[in-house]
């Protein structure tokens, strides 16, 4: 063989892996996307796992919540909310089982204890009633720790007449709203005039008429609106 012809039979085979090294970038691409789109099916980590060199931290739970010495169990204040009949009391004594348990305020606004006997509450805040029963207590247990805290709002009553679904008594829930109780009442009936709905108030012997739009408050716009125990609203 002619060394021209050899040198011909080298070009060649050079022209021809050429070619086959441009084709392979262009192989490799789709390739290297599909692995790199999804790692943890390459790795065998579960998806959005945390890489070995980051560390999670584990919720606190060494801090427990502070107790008081008298709650309720809403947002009321229980400084601020006043016990009434029919309302339901859990009271607990600090290591004194037989002493605690839920005691109901009964209709002369009295609940009963063991050792200390009869006690007003009605009238009277969870925590002034807390302190007023460790008092009592103090004379059988040193320094008892009671817990107040009420379990049902009973005493707690708003009325609805006129155009409402329900007409009568609705129990007040802590924060309710004049809307909030309309619904609670079944809501307007379609003869309702929803313009002119408005809330009876007694203070201090006088009645007050407080207007109330209800379109407003379907908007949130009424927040300034709030019940008292005791208030009628009223739907023409």
């Amino acid at each position: 063989m002619s060394k021209v012809k050899v040198e011909g039979n080298l070009m060649k085979r050079f022209r021809s892996m050429g070619a086959m090294l441009l084709l392979l970038p262009v192989a490799a691409g789709p390739l290297a996307a599909q692995v790199t789109s999804n790692p943890a099916a390459t790795t065998g980590a579960a998806p959005n796992a945390t890489p070995a060199n980051q560390q999670t931290s584990a919720p606190d739970t060494s801090k427990s919540p502070a107790t008081a010495s008298a709650s309720y169990a809403g947002p009321m204040d229980a400084a601020r909310y006043i016990i009434g009949p029919e309302d339901s009391l859990q009271i607990t004594v600090w290591k004194e089982p037989t002493l605690s348990g839920t005691i109901p305020v009964r209709p002369d606004g009295m609940i009963s204890m063991v050792l200390v006997g009869d006690i007003p509450a009605a009238g009277m805040t969870p925590t002034a009633l807390s302190t007023d029963i460790s008092q009592r207590l103090k004379k059988y247990i040193q320094d008892p720790v009671v817990t107040v805290v009420v379990l049902g709002v009973n005493s707690q009553r708003i009325f609805l007449v006129g155009e409402v679904g329900k007409v009568g008594p609705v129990a007040m829930s802590p924060g309710m709203t004049p809307l909030q109780a309309i619904v609670t009442g079944g809501g307007l009936t379609q003869f309702a005039n929803s313009k002119r709905i408005y809330i009876l108030r007694t203070i201090a012997g006088k009645q007050q008429k407080i207007p109330f739009n209800y379109k407003q408050a379907l908007k949130g716009e009424n927040a300034g609106v709030s019940l008292l125990p005791g208030d009628t609203i009223v739907v023409p």
